[in-house]
């Protein structure tokens, strides 16, 4: 019954904490951009910013607006200072974003057409004929950053992110059951570093490797994201090794975090900015979010600055590595401790 009780409250809890976070996913102060004439801007930043869905960020002109989407500081951006406004998007950036913006847009674009044809109607005047081509026209839109037609939806990512981090927690695992049969050593804690490293680059190669199989690397980005499958592979493997070395099999719960609670939360399936606050926060601060922050820019956005992805991922390889490191060279607590005698040691 005790086993029965757990495993209810597992799921339990699990399917609390999936549905609190992604049973609604929708935009939360998206930032977008605009280009207008002064004597509109203000309205059109509060209908912008009208019900908390985007935040808006005035650009002197389409080449600025541009300029931020391809650098991802913006996810769309509309230009109303041509008698047609016309929208920009970036659809790698995530299609739940695209599509919130293009939708909006429309929206918007179609109320102010039915206001310029109402007003038309009140004055017993005939509507022009650009009037009626601009409500029976779909919007004009370019997307800036398409997805590869071998990757239309935008999945791949959150698929090699999975794959890095249930291998990592495997790998982790197996080292910390190991190494324990082993006298405790400074040779040992550089053999076991050294062989987390190893694991990380092969680890990074064959990912990347698989996703060349289907087209969806292009080949100017190979480099990039082989470092970033590098990083993500320390910093998941190296970090739950640490956990492992300290609290033994059950630091191996790390990685089950990183894989259970932390991918759906790391912004591969639902993008951060539709995440509650919580959940945004917690999510780019574990390696599974910067990793796929760090992926997607490397991929689609080569402008854009992944120093804070970085920044996570070195944290949590170089605070792994040290723990490592430092819990290898530290004498055996306990003669119950079974030792393998490495050859050479006699006896």
């Amino acid at each position: 019954m005790v086993i029965v009780m757990v495993g209810v409250v597992v799921q339990l809890a699990l399917s609390a904490y999936y549905l609190g976070v992604g049973h609604s996913p929708r935009p939360r102060h998206l930032p977008v951009g605009f280009v207008a004439p002064s004597s509109r801007q203000a309205a059109i930043a509060a209908q912008i910013n009208a019900g908390g869905s985007f935040a808006a960020r005035r650009y002197p002109g389409a080449a600025a607006l541009t300029r931020a989407i391809r650098s991802k500081a913006l996810y769309g951006g509309v230009d109303v200072t041509m008698q047609r406004p016309h929208l920009y998007v970036a659809s790698a950036a995530g299609l739940a974003a695209a599509s919130a913006i293009q939708t909006a847009f429309t929206r918007v674009l179609e109320q102010e057409t039915s206001k310029q044809v109402a007003a038309l109607v009140r004055r017993r005047r005939p509507v022009p004929p650009s009037v009626v081509q601009a409500l029976t026209s779909p919007p004009s839109v370019t997307d800036l950053a398409p997805l590869p037609a071998a990757d239309w939806t935008g999945g791949s990512i959150g698929l090699l992110v999975q794959a890095l981090a249930l291998g990592g927690s495997v790998a982790s695992l197996g080292l910390g059951r190991l190494l324990p049969m082993t006298r405790r050593s400074i040779r040992r804690g550089v053999a076991h570093t050294l062989t987390l490293v190893l694991y990380a680059v092969f680890s990074a190669a064959a990912v990347l490797w698989a996703a060349s199989w289907f087209d969806i690397v292009p080949g100017s980005a190979a480099g990039r994201l082989f470092v970033d499958f590098l990083l993500l592979s320390l910093a998941l493997t190296v970090s739950t090794a640490g956990f492992v070395a300290i609290l033994g099999p059950l630091g191996a719960l790390a990685g089950m975090v990183y894989f259970t609670l932390g991918l759906i939360i790391s912004g591969s399936s639902i993008l951060p900015q539709f995440l509650p606050a919580f959940g945004r926060t917690i999510g780019q601060a574990l390696p599974t979010g910067s990793g796929v922050t760090a992926i997607r820019d490397s991929l689609y956005f080569p402008a854009a600055s992944i120093s804070g992805p970085v920044l996570v991922l070195g944290l949590y390889a170089g605070l792994g590595l040290i723990t490592v490191l430092v819990t290898n060279t530290r004498p055996n607590e306990s003669r119950r401790i079974a030792e393998l005698r490495l050859p050479g040691s006699g006896g």
